[in-house]
């Protein structure tokens, strides 16, 4: 508790300073009434509304003018008000939906009244839905950006979370909310960030068409921002010093600089031990290198280099393709539109209909193929288990990424074998290499190489390893938090 105490006063010296740092962000509101002399300061995403206007604006206005701050607090219809002077709790309150009353006249003393929005609650929004995790919690945006602003409120504690919003859209005139915490991010990633919403001249402001007009690149199929419907994935990319950009409208939040780590990292992963977690995230960038060379590698072997295959499988292949009148090209390529037309379906047609249709069509189809003779039986092993894997990426839009790569590779496999693959694989390594995310190089820490950089990436380690923020993010603050090991009372003895 003492602890927690000296951790508060360091964070807020005084009400003042409270107040300057908050009034950096958007949502922190000023207001300044001449007739009852009367100054209030309150977070707008953090109160509720109609409590403000009808419970604590009207009596103000109707009982004024006051003597002192106790004659204010006898015309206030509100049961929880606190009465103070230089409260280092003063700040926490207000963060938690309080508003800050003090006359013009004495800037000392201060009555904190709670206006908290109850009817907003957290349970308003959505659960995650494309982004489910069977551990943690399932908070998720919902379309209000006035809630969304409220819901990473309630993460953090403090001033240091800045909103700045931005008026986009020259027929919808839509609200767009740039996010970061002050003395953490790089200031270059909220220029930016904050260049580029600037220079937006559009009719119409969505937050898919944000994310692809402020691109570093556009001429590419991979995401260059990481797009996430989960409040605790968009608190943690704020820890670590990225930028964040709420549209009002949609349940998706931008976050930036991204890498492409990030978007085979799950939140799951920092709930389970570390582990369980590392095996996991390896699994997952098995499964998308299985995912996408899988193909390939069958047209590649029975096209070009069927030597290679060994005496006891060759015999099964050629049985399943004995009456298999197409070559491996045509064949794959018959299956693999099979299994996108099936994704398409499902995705459009009713959750319940949609997983029907995937699970009955996929059986029917692949044994009615295999029975006509139009695929073998290893390559329909093969394509399901394929497209199987490219379901372990977290998320959608990197998943979608790895169904196209396989195309132009099955391409060049069929042309040139082997070497096809490895120059489309180079070339495709060329293209990730000249990729950024608002200035940072999309393969980091692979490139620039730092080693430093991959505790948190291709495993996750354990927490008293990742003490510090990823230095390709450039953050102000190196050090996260420290870590004192606990030590066994036996050890003496």
């Amino acid at each position: 508790m003492f602890r927690k105490q000296n951790h508060k006063n360091k964070l807020i010296k005084n009400i003042d300073g409270f107040l300057i740092q908050a009034s950096k962000s958007s949502d922190f509101k000023t207001l300044h009434l001449d007739k009852p002399n009367i100054e209030l300061f309150f977070f707008s995403t953090l109160i509720d509304e109609e409590t403000l206007n009808h419970f604590l604006l009207l009596p103000l206005q109707e009982h004024s003018p006051f003597e002192n701050l106790n004659d204010v607090i006898k015309h206030i219809p509100i049961s929880e008000i606190l009465l103070c002077s230089e409260n280092p709790e003063a700040g926490e309150k207000i963060r938690e939906g309080h508003i800050l009353i003090r006359l013009k006249s004495d800037k000392t003393n201060f009555a904190l009244v709670n206006v908290k929005n109850s009817k907003r609650g957290l349970r308003e929004n959505n659960d995650t839905e494309n982004e489910f995790s069977v551990v943690g919690p399932k908070l998720g945006f919902i379309e209000d950006i006035e809630t969304n602003m409220k819901l990473l409120r309630h993460q953090f504690s403090g001033s240091k979370l800045i909103f700045e919003e931005l008026t986009i859209g020259s027929m919808t005139t839509t609200r767009v909310v740039i996010g970061y915490i002050e003395d953490i991010t790089n200031s270059e990633h909220v220029n930016t960030v904050r260049q580029r919403l600037h220079d937006l001249d559009l009719d119409f402001v969505e937050s898919a068409l944000i994310e692809q007009t402020i691109t570093d690149h556009t001429n590419t199929p991979f995401p260059l921002f990481l797009s996430t419907e989960r409040v605790d994935r968009v608190a943690y990319t704020l820890l670590l010093g990225q930028v964040i950009i709420i549209c009002d409208g949609s349940p998706y939040v931008i976050t930036g600089p991204s890498t492409i780590f990030d978007f085979f990292i799950s939140p799951e992963d920092y709930y389970l031990p570390w582990i369980v977690g590392s095996f996991f995230r390896i699994i997952r960038f098995f499964g998308v290198f299985f995912s996408i060379f899988a193909t390939p590698l069958y047209v590649a072997v029975l096209t070009h280099h069927y030597v290679i295959i060994p005496k006891d499988l060759l015999g099964p292949i050629i049985e399943s393709r004995a009456n298999v009148p197409f070559p491996p090209f045509l064949e794959v390529i018959f299956l693999e539109i099979t299994i996108e037309l099936l994704r398409e379906a499902g995705a459009r047609l009713p959750t319940k209909v949609g997983q029907t249709l995937g699970i009955v069509g996929g059986i029917v189809i692949g044994q009615a193929s295999v029975e006509a003779a139009l695929s073998s039986n290893v390559l329909l092993i093969i394509v399901a288990l394929s497209a199987l894997a490219s379901f372990t990426t977290p998320i959608f839009k990197m998943a979608n990424t790895i169904r196209l790569l396989r195309f132009p590779l099955v391409l060049l496999a069929a042309g040139w074998g082997g070497f096809g693959i490895i120059a489309g694989f180079t070339l495709m390594l060329g293209h990730l290499l000249r990729l950024k995310s608002f200035g940072t190089p999309y393969l980091a820490p692979i490139f620039p190489f730092r080693i430093t950089d991959f505790r948190d990436s291709l495993i996750r380690s354990p927490f008293r390893y990742t003490t510090t923020r990823p230095s390709f993010l450039r953050p102000q603050k190196k050090r996260r938090y420290q870590v004192n090991e606990g030590k066994d009372e036996f050890d003496d003895e």
